[in-house]
């Protein structure tokens, strides 16, 4: 099984981000213990560094390092990105980069907390929960 896991869902877990800490951790943690495989969209990268701009600059790098253990960094090509400008059918651009990258890897899924942002996507999207609920 191949996810792309979103940004959000990282920042769940990396923060513990509320009521939604708990099902993105189970999702890392089964990237962690190898039972799926999971990759990070290079973008997403420099998104969660900025994100954590207010951390503890050696805490930051901790946690970025401890991701990177977890889940493979994939790019989009530049035909891919290329793709993605041309493709209006998603309202934001940063999540059809996702979808590019997902499909990179050919990903079973992209786990996010924002599904219907990825109604357009070639790569199904999926809550943590309702991954979980598949993967059970």
């Amino acid at each position: 099984m191949v996810l792309l896991i979103d940004t959000n869902i990282v920042l769940d877990y990396l923060l513990k981000r509320g009521k939604d800490y708990d099902a993105s951790r189970r999702i890392i943690v089964l990237c962690a213990e190898s039972r799926v495989k999971g990759f990070l969209a290079f973008h997403s990268v420099s998104t969660l560094w900025y994100v954590m701009r207010k951390l503890d600059d050696k805490l930051r790098r901790t946690y970025m390092k401890q991701i990177c253990k977890f889940l493979e960094v994939v790019g989009a090509s530049h035909a891919s990105v290329e793709c993605a400008l041309d493709n209006e059918s998603f309202k934001d651009f940063e999540d059809c980069l996702q979808d590019k990258c997902a499909q990179a890897v050919h990903a079973n899924y992209i786990i996010t907390r924002n599904v219907a942002d990825f109604v357009h996507s070639s790569v199904k999207a999926v809550t943590p929960e309702e991954f979980l609920t598949l993967y059970d």
